[in-house]
């Protein structure tokens, strides 16, 4: 194997094994991240930023690298790639599974109806798009249900419920959570899970481990840790291998790796799910070589060039521990004793994913946990007596959410934000000044207390507080690299929501954006919609139509698009006639944004629009906003 290349994607702490031992083992190892910066670029070989969601991106990359070098093999471990490994190994050639069963392998959806045509024992479950059809499906389960995106892992988006009135938070949930808006509902599984790794090769399935998984903080299904090898009886663990193997088969899946979460319920094993991987959470790479003294890793690559496993063999019979670091929620003031918890006996690896400054909250899905350690002993006590220990030795102070300034905001932002440019667009603006900049306010201190209640109503909204969350302006370049538009709307609009408040979705003159806007408003059967006023009247009604038809309780219309544009840019000046023609034919509250100008102020007011929006995203505008105070002042007072 000496000289050989290899791809692996990915570059984070579950892949850095991965790559560590392709070295040792002499392959010239080519990995694909987005993050540059991930510790297994900077010990790769060859490093190249690509996503590792990116199929295309990631094909593309690996066909154009393959005119320049031999590539032999792909792989992933612990992490969501394997439809990203199955299509560069489709079109490289190389071992690997079809994409089509790697697709399978990897939307919950798909795999559920592959199980069911090949009767593999499994829960009821209903794929939905919309709250309706989830309420439908939960009625249709009768039972306790988990509600889950149909392609995300580390249970995020996942949440099980027990009523009707829990169906919509976990919906929107799932939905916010689901790369494609993909959402499955299933029958609650109650038993105890297990997390087994298998290895195939030559249609021989290998069983490389079977461990116990401890999950907690219901309704949410985080894993706290797992014990290798699991301590439940030999039938059951021949029924959880059997019915995994059969899901195996129904996937198609011929080589590689599959890792599985199997349940054990009263009914017999069924199958939570399975990915065509090698394990994350820790165990392919450190639990199970430390429990048995197999490089599980290293026969894993083996099969990703196309060759046999060499060594499955158990050098000795340890128990091994994987347990999670949860110390609470709050800012973490400082972190100590990882050097104490270290020298405990047993103790092989303590990873802390935090630092100070992080805010720690209670988890909601796996990626949410301070850190974690691995212990080794020769039984089970043992082990799980080391793992406490270590954690019990490694002290996170933590300082009252509450305490937070707004300069540690600041700086936590700017560290989780993609560039330098979206930094200093959020925190180094400063030349747009809004109109309110000269006046200050001047509370009363002493009065009789009064019961608040923020409750009211807008744009015949019921909402819990007179707030509207606003979009970004100029999103697109603010959020390039941290998230798309799609994830950010729908971020924003279960937001509003859940806090019941209202949003506003810009289409920023794209057809695309606006067919996004309306959707998301749609799903949720509420938002304001702001439309981009430099368009003709036949184009801005259709719009405004379609707003009204699904469900936004107000459409503005954005004039700050007409200043500071270039001479070969077409204005299309509105009248007074043409306003007042659209406020008579759409029924739904119409906002105008962007005037500042006295005489378009009383034009507005004269035509009984709904609001006027004074936004600070353009000093063109603003430039006479305090001249016009008054002139605000009284149109507030008569605007309908």
């Amino acid at each position: 194997m000496k000289g050989k290349r290899i791809i692996i994607i990915g570059a984070g702490l579950l892949q850095v094994p991965a790559v560590q031992i392709a070295q040792e083992m002499g392959l010239y190892t080519i990995v694909f991240d987005y993050n540059k910066d991930a510790y297994g670029m900077k010990i790769a070989d060859y490093p190249m930023v690509v996503s590792t969601r990116d199929v295309d991106g990631s094909v593309r990359a690996a066909r154009d690298l393959s005119q320049k070098m031999e590539i032999h093999g792909v792989i992933t471990v612990g992490t969501d790639a394997s439809t990203t490994v199955a299509a560069v190994a489709n079109a490289l050639g190389l071992p690997g599974n079809r994409f089509e069963d790697a697709y399978a392998a990897s939307n919950k959806i798909r795999m559920r109806e592959r199980f069911k045509k090949n009767n593999v024992p499994q829960p009821n479950f209903f794929p939905v798009w919309n709250y309706e059809e989830a309420i439908e499906a939960y009625r249709s389960l009768n039972t306790h249900a988990v509600v889950k995106p149909a392609d995300n892992m580390g249970a995020r988006g996942v949440m099980k419920v027990s009523d009707e009135n829990s169906v919509l938070a976990a919906f929107n949930r799932a939905k916010s959570a689901s790369p494609s808006g993909e959402v499955i509902i299933e029958e609650f599984m109650d038993g105890q899970e297990l997390s087994i790794d298998m290895l195939i090769y030559n249609d021989e399935i290998y069983v490389t481990g079977i461990a116990d998984r401890i999950i907690e903080f219901p309704p949410f299904f985080i894993e706290t840790g797992h014990i290798m090898p699991s301590a439940l009886d030999k039938e059951k663990l021949d029924n959880a291998v059997d019915v995994m193997k059969a899901g195996i088969r129904a996937l198609n899946l011929k080589i590689g790796a599959a890792k599985g979460d199997i349940k054990i319920t009263k009914n017999g094993a069924m199958v939570g799910e399975i990915a065509a991987r090698l394990s994350g959470g820790f165990m392919s790479a450190y639990t199970y070589p430390l429990s048995t003294g197999v490089n599980l890793i290293k026969n894993a690559l083996e099969i990703a060039l196309g060759n046999p496993p060499s060594d499955l063999n158990p050098k000795w019979n340890k128990v091994s521990v994987e347990k999670a670091f949860l110390p609470g929620t709050g800012i973490i003031e400082s972190i100590e004793g990882i050097e104490n918890a270290k020298k405990i006996e047993g103790i092989k690896e303590i990873f802390v994913k935090t630092k100070v400054g992080d805010i720690l909250v209670t988890p909601t899905n796996n990626l949410e946990k301070a850190g974690n350690i691995i212990a080794v002993g020769s039984t089970r006590d043992e082990a799980i007596s080391a793992a406490n220990k270590a954690i019990s030795a490694v002290h996170f102070r933590l300082t009252d959410e509450k305490s937070i300034t707004v300069e540690e905001i600041k700086r936590i932002a700017q560290e989780k934000l993609a560039s330098k440019h979206n930094a200093d667009y959020i925190f180094n603006n400063t030349d747009e000044k809004t109109g309110l900049s000269n006046y200050s306010f001047n509370p009363s201190l002493i009065h009789e207390e009064k019961a608040v209640n923020l409750e009211t109503e807008l744009f015949n909204t019921h909402v819990s507080q007179p707030i509207i969350i606003d979009t970004i302006y100029n999103l697109t370049d603010v959020i390039d690299g941290i998230m798309d538009i799609r994830e950010y709307y729908e971020i924003v609009s279960d937001t509003a929501l859940n806090c019941g408040v209202l949003a506003v979705f810009n289409d920023f003159n794209n057809e695309e954006l606006f067919e996004l806007s309306i959707k998301t408003i749609k799903r949720n059967k509420r938002g304001i919609i702001m439309l981009n006023g430099n368009n003709p009247y036949d184009i801005l009604m259709q719009k405004l139509r379609d707003a009204e038809k699904n469900g936004a309780c107000a459409a503005g219309i954005d004039f700050s698009y007409c200043y500071n544009i270039n001479s070969d840019y077409k204005v299309y000046v509105k009248s007074e006639k043409e306003l007042l023609k659209i406020r008579k034919q759409i029924e739904i509250p119409i906002i105008i944004k962007g005037i500042s100008n006295e005489n378009d102020i009383n034009n507005v007011n004269s035509m009984h629009i709904n609001s006027i929006y004074f936004s600070n995203n353009n000093k063109y505008a603003l430039k006479g906003m305090e001249k016009v105070a008054d002139t605000i002042n009284r149109a507030a007072c008569n605007l309908h």
